[in-house]
């Protein structure tokens, strides 16, 4: 709460409201109501970005969670112009995040298993994807997949939120190449994108808090 009774802080409100619109979201994809996403899905990235904003948040992260938003815009259209648009401003978010996780170490264990989900997945995904989108998608999945490697480097929330933003990009790669997906798969990837950005949010304005609290000591 704010210092005047009764008005809620616009840091809290945000994130409450970035929650309600997930859940508005999410519930208007498993009722089948296509205006509730069109609706819902453009607010989460800027009520995320005002939560963030209110918690100091460094400038790579909210040009990532901006870049993010100019994705999610994107995907509402069904063409595959607007997906490589999408998908471009996806890769430039993943390069603002891996700018935000700088030079900190991140484990070569995981890197060699990243690495190797990545090898599998171009490998069977690519005989059943258009040909306009192979090298795209291949591009793409290579920086995506050092993204979710590299968050581990802010923690394991931040880690957790890089390997849910990879699986939900996978979700939608395989819907592209016409594999089996899963009951209500726009559910699943927005539930576990929603999710990613949040914890890969929270993840970096816990590192940003520790640094400054580390460089400037209270």
């Amino acid at each position: 709460m704010s210092g005047v009774p009764g008005r809620w802080a616009p840091g809290p409100a945000a994130l409450l409201g970035f929650a309600v619109a997930t859940a508005a979201d999410l519930g208007s994809l498993l009722a089948g109501w296509h205006t509730g996403h069109l609706l819902f899905k453009p607010l989460l990235m800027p009520l995320l970005i005002g939560w963030a904003l209110t918690r100091g948040a460094p400038r790579p992260l909210v040009a990532a969670l901006a870049f993010g938003w100019g994705g999610d815009l994107a995907l509402l259209f069904d063409a595959e112009a607007a997906f490589l648009v999408g998908m471009g401003s996806f890769a430039a978010g993943h390069v603002c995040y891996l700018v935000l996780f700088g030079r900190r170490p991140s484990s070569p264990l995981a890197g060699a298993a990243y690495g190797l989900a990545l090898a599998g997945t171009v490998s069977l995904l690519w005989g059943d994807l258009p040909a306009g989108l192979r090298i795209p998608v291949a591009g793409y999945s290579l920086l995506l997949t050092a993204m979710a490697w590299r968050s581990g480097a802010l923690g394991r929330w931040a880690g957790l939120g890089g390997a849910l933003f990879l699986l939900s990009d996978t979700l939608i790669a395989t819907g592209v190449a016409g594999w089996p997906q899963p009951p209500r798969p726009d559910f699943w990837i927005m539930a576990t994108y929603a999710a990613a950005q949040y914890l890969l949010a929270a993840g970096a304005l816990a590192d940003h808090r520790a640094y400054r609290r580390e460089v400037v000591p209270v």
